[in-house]
């Protein structure tokens, strides 16, 4: 038996037998796991004493995780593998032909069995650089059994994660990388605008501590006579929803490539390509590199190896690295009047790290995902369509739809790496990339039940749906 064959043998969820699920099949599946991630998230590691990632909230909604519980890894393995593993085929040292089916196979269980090499790795990483470390009530002699105790809950999380996202692929609506991007940071904005208690968990009316939601927060404000409250709850609220006005904008437009029937003439349609080519994948990459950056440099600081930087007391970036792909608030700072000119260095760093590797992932993701313009000629042909006015010819429409292909790459990356960045700086109420990520899978998640399950739909749904 073979490298791949053994691979190929690794534990799977197993896939449909019929060839469409109904709208009411994906619906149950997805609002399961979406159940079960939400129950997971609330389970505590057991014999966990101090947690050192706690302070990293925004991360761990990028992350799809939650700290201190079974969950804590989240979707990190899984877009690590992706990372690397697109790091390979583009660099030419994977050679696996993704246009064929056993090719796609042999992606797939390599993608596997790299997600859960990273499993076991980053459980390892994050209890024995003391991220995740047992209760100090414990016994010198049992301390190591414990660690190993969390690194093995950590790993079952960490294939749970895994195998949930493989059933959403084969039985809901979207991935689950995307649904638990989508949950975590929808749940983050509604808490932080409309949430009535204070960090301590009381309620804010009558007390003297704020409410976390901004909402409050600007009303209060205004009550108070505090001027610089309201306009920083404001700007965060204002930030927000034009991340999600221009994130909206830019997810529906699209270049339409006019085709016909190259045997029935009279007869076309037209072939649309979004403006955003490879929608939230490349600033979900980009995003959670810099967010594993982060958590390794707290990590290794935390052992007195501050190699890629230190942070100060209330967990900011102070020095290294690690402050040059950390968005600093410009708005907050400015109205505050704790504004430094270095802080626009840091943003002008920030935002090169974001659109740069958004587009460097545009283009990994195009060659491993069959998004190419060879794979797409090939998917074009294979339908009996041709351009009108060209020969019928596999190479004249290749070269024809790189001409589009290739700017929308570059222009789609560019665009989803400073909607997240900007966001980022503005101080809006989750992370820009999180916000950005939330409403292109929502977007798309529509876009996909509008075109394939609206007649199965309730006619109450349909028409909420605006069908």
């Amino acid at each position: 038996m073979g490298f791949y064959d053994a691979l190929l043998n690794l534990p799977e969820v197993k896939g449909p037998t019929q060839k469409r699920l109904s709208f009411k099949e994906k619906l149950k599946w997805t609002l399961i796991v979406l159940f079960a991630f939400f129950i997971l998230s609330l389970i505590p590691l057991y014999g966990l004493g101090n947690n050192a990632l706690e302070q990293f909230t925004q991360l761990s909604i990028l992350l799809g995780a939650k700290f201190g519980s079974i969950l804590s890894l989240g979707i990190g393995p899984l877009v690590t593998a992706s990372i690397v593993l697109q790091l390979l085929a583009g660099s030419g040292i994977l050679k696996i032909d993704m246009t064929t089916a056993e090719g796609k196979k042999k992606f797939q269980a390599l993608s596997k069995l790299f997600s859960i090499f990273f499993i076991v790795f980053e459980a390892f990483i994050y209890v024995f650089l003391g991220g995740l470390a047992p209760s100090a009530a414990l016994a010198p002699n049992t301390y190591l059994i414990m660690q190993f105790v969390l690194v093995t809950q950590l790993v079952v999380g960490g294939l749970l994660i895994m195998l949930m996202d493989e059933l959403l692929q084969k039985w809901g609506f979207i991935g689950g990388i995307s649904l638990f991007i989508a949950a975590g940071v929808s749940q983050q904005i509604m808490i932080r605008a409309f949430s009535p208690l204070t960090t301590a968990g009381t309620l804010a009316f009558g007390s003297t501590l704020a409410p976390v939601g901004k909402v409050w927060v600007f009303f209060q404000s205004i009550i108070g006579r505090t001027p610089t409250g309201a306009i920083l709850a404001l700007s965060s609220i204002l930030a927000t929803i034009l991340v999600f006005v221009m994130s909206v904008y830019g997810q529906a437009m699209k270049v339409e490539i006019p085709l016909s029937f190259g045997r029935v003439r009279g007869h076309g349609i037209r072939w649309p390509l979004n403006f955003i080519y490879t929608s939230n994948i490349p600033v979900i990459l980009i995003a959670a590199l810099l967010a594993n950056l982060q958590l390794w440099a707290k990590l290794l600081e935390s052992k007195g190896w501050p190699i890629l930087g230190t942070f100060s007391a209330n967990g900011a970036p102070a020095t290294g690295f690690i402050t040059w792909i950390h968005a600093p608030r410009l708005i907050e700072s400015a109205i505050t009047g704790s504004f430094r000119w270095i802080d626009l260095a840091h943003a002008g760093s920030y935002m090169f790290f974001m659109i740069v590797g958004s587009i460097v992932f545009s283009f990994f993701w195009v060659q491993t995902s069959n998004m190419d313009a060879r794979s797409q000629a090939k998917q074009i042909m294979a339908s009996g369509l041709q351009i009108p006015g060209f020969r019928r010819d596999e190479r004249i429409l290749e070269h024809v739809l790189k001409r589009y292909i290739t700017p929308l790459t570059i222009m789609g990356g560019a665009t989803v790496g400073l909607l997240a960045a900007s966001a980022d700086l503005l101080g809006a109420l989750s992370r820009g990339t999180g916000i950005l990520l939330a409403v292109m899978i929502i977007y798309r998640l529509y876009e996909s039940v509008a075109k394939e399950h609206m007649m199965d739909m309730h006619p109450s749904l349909r028409k909420m749906m605006g069908r």
